[in-house]
């Protein structure tokens, strides 16, 4: 794989690369750049985390030495799960098994649970450090990343410490690519802007789009500043606290037609049309793939749709009924999902770590 295929593979399916002229410059002159993304271990895998699952996978292929935060001590601020660190590590453990089983090499991937992070003085000494080139406004302006607001500081001073925790995983693990969803983007910012005051890597920033929950927004949503990108974002995604917004990756056959039957899909609009996305961030980004639309005749009868911008120009035309476009959306995520399945379900291990999250209580 030359440069520009490596380029061209790490930046696909992703809504923006802060900065592209940074990134071909880090991929012509480093063999192997170091890049990472940090999830908290919060329950069930749904299928908008494929987004960046699939994008870790780009990256591990394109040469880039990824490496994976399970940001447990993260979950644990953030009240997922209870606070519960035990289930919390049992999350991480299940979601590792997802990456495997949706092709990650994870042999070519370094696996690190925060504890190992924050046992560490010098990890608390960059954290510091950062702290003191940065303002309390800021930080609280950050609390988007974690789905919570300033005032929710005011009860829970752990919040406050979240943001800089990530920047500080990525000056700790001296990495040159963030990866995360567009929903990570201040903290990536307050990392690059830290990076110079404190002479760290500025690191080049990747975020891939956000799947939009099944139920889509309450009323039209436009953002005309970056707070309220993210109180659309917040109110929007899919989340696996609120189980009827989302398909999880465990699910069967039926369970996944009847959700996407239900789902948010108006006549002719793409935006925050979750069965628009579901083709767009996810099934489109398979090699290969064409949707296979089944139509009576009196509307044209079969179609077969090659790329994501033949699929919006059909819709926004009126060519597709979302009924039809439901039901071939649901026969292709159902095939994806069962070869995942497939290979997820053949470790005991696994099972065992699905049916305890199960029981857990999912929480915001």
């Amino acid at each position: 794989m030359n440069t520009r295929e490596k380029i061209e593979l790490v930046a696909r399916n992703t809504i923006e690369v802060i900065t592209r002229e940074e990134l071909e410059k880090l991929l012509l002159e480093k063999e192997k750049p170091r890049g990472y993304i940090g999830f908290e271990p919060s329950g069930l895998v749904h299928v908008g985390w494929l987004v960046w699952m699939y994008k870790v996978k780009d990256l591990v292929d394109a040469g880039v030495d990824f490496y994976i935060l399970e940001a447990t001590w993260h979950a644990f601020i953030n009240d997922k799960l209870g606070g519960d660190l035990e289930l919390i590590r049992k999350a991480a453990r299940y979601t590792r098994k997802v990456l495997e089983a949706i092709g990650v090499n994870i042999n070519h991937v370094h696996f690190i649970d925060a504890e190992e992070l924050v046992d560490d003085k010098d990890y608390w000494g960059i954290l510091i450090r950062s702290a003191k080139k940065t303002s309390l406004l800021r930080v609280k302006r950050a609390l988007t990343i974690i789905g919570r607001t300033a005032d929710e500081a005011e009860t829970d001073f752990s919040k406050l410490i979240y943001p800089l925790m990530q920047v500080t995983d990525i000056f700790y693990l001296d990495l040159d690519i963030a990866l995360g969803g567009l929903d990570q983007r201040k903290a990536h910012m307050l990392a690059r802007d830290i990076a110079e005051k404190l002479g760290f890597k500025k690191p080049i920033a990747i975020h891939t789009p956000i799947v939009s929950g099944l139920l889509g927004p309450s009323k039209k949503k436009a953002a005309s500043s970056e707070e309220e990108l993210d109180d659309v974002m917040a109110e929007v995604k899919m989340s696996k606290s609120k189980p009827e917004t989302a398909i999880f990756i465990h699910e069967s056959p039926d369970e996944v037609r009847n959700k996407i039957l239900k789902a948010y899909c108006p006549p002719r609009i793409t935006d925050y049309n979750p069965v628009i996305e579901l083709n767009k961030y996810i099934l489109f980004q398979q090699p290969g793939f064409v949707l296979h639309v089944e139509r009576p005749s009196k509307f044209g009868g079969a179609i077969d749709v090659h790329s994501v911008d033949e699929l919006e120009s059909l819709y926004k035309e009126g060519k597709l009924h979302p009924l039809d476009l439901k039901n071939a959306t649901a026969d292709a995520l159902i095939k994806l999902l069962s070869e995942i399945q497939r290979k997820l379900f053949s470790s005991s291990e696994t099972v065992n770590l699905l049916e305890e999250l199960k029981q857990a209580k999912i929480t915001r």
